[in-house]
């Protein structure tokens, strides 16, 4: 069976990785591309590949209107839940790389896609050792209850934690027992300085640092009396650890029903 992708975010800095390697995979087919400021031209040729007949769309609505069945979302965070629901509605199943989105939004999504009887795979970073960062982070957790998580982005990133913190976060509060930290509510002087708690329950405060000369990094940082575990992951400046990640998920989204968080959930 051909799996029909859309790409949204075609000629974003993913995008423009995913559209060549779309075409080049077995059992894949690119169906449509969409990026509002390319709208009318070739998506190969807009990307510096070869053309290949696929018109970009300005808008997903536009695009849904050809066969499809995956929607790969690597947009903005202003626009990817809309995206998410839209392509839900449509019968489309989902993958979603664009970071910005809340427990909140992703249990909207998940409600929308179970009852349209479709699968959603959203990960905040789809590279395989940023999910092994994930993966040994949770392991350490069972072990070591007082962590924090530092995320680091470049100074023009508008969103902020980035969805892989926002997600490890997330993780480590399911799991980690009871921090001995001095609980924000009663810090004195600045408390917003020990930044935001993410996650059920008491959290995990998540710092995130914005400035020139980051892409990404991501550590999770734990402490015990006398010593310290540092996990951390970097990306370099190539999209291209993202692409195997992201067709993993396209091939595996269409066998689910409803939402899964994490690549990791794909792993073994």
């Amino acid at each position: 069976m051909t799996i029909r992708v859309v790409m949204a975010g075609a000629t974003g800095w993913v995008g423009k990785a995913l559209i060549p390697a779309i075409m080049a995979a077995d059992g894949l087919e690119l169906a449509g591309a969409v990026a509002r400021g390319a709208a009318g031209k070739d998506s190969g040729d807009v990307v510096g590949h070869v053309v290949n007949g696929v018109m970009v769309a300005a808008t997903l609505e536009e695009a849904l209107t050809v066969p499809s069945d995956v929607v790969v979302d690597y947009t903005k965070p202003d626009a990817v839940k809309r995206h998410a629901l839209l392509s839900i509605e449509k019968g489309r199943h989902v993958v979603i790389g664009t970071s910005g989105l809340g427990a909140a939004d992703y249990a909207e999504i998940d409600k929308a896609a179970r009852s349209a009887g479709v699968g959603v795979l959203a990960a905040g970073n789809f590279s395989i050792t940023a999910t092994l960062l994930k993966r040994f982070a949770l392991m350490a957790a069972k072990y070591v209850p007082d962590v924090e998580v530092i995320d680091y982005a470049g100074a023009k990133k508008p969103d902020a934690p980035s969805g892989t913190a926002r997600e490890l976060a997330e993780a480590l509060a399911g799991i980690r027992g009871k921090s001995t930290a001095v609980p924000q509510a009663q810090v004195s002087g600045v408390s917003g300085t020990r930044g935001a708690a993410v996650g059920t329950g008491e959290g995990v405060q998540v710092h995130a640092l914005r400035l020139p000369s980051y892409i990404l990094s991501c550590e999770a940082q734990f402490g015990l009396p006398d010593e310290r575990l540092t996990i951390r992951h970097d990306a370099g400046s190539s999209a291209a650890p993202y692409v195997a990640g992201t067709l993993l998920a396209v091939r595996e989204v269409v066998k689910i029903k409803g939402l899964v968080r994490g690549l990791d959930a794909l792993m073994e």
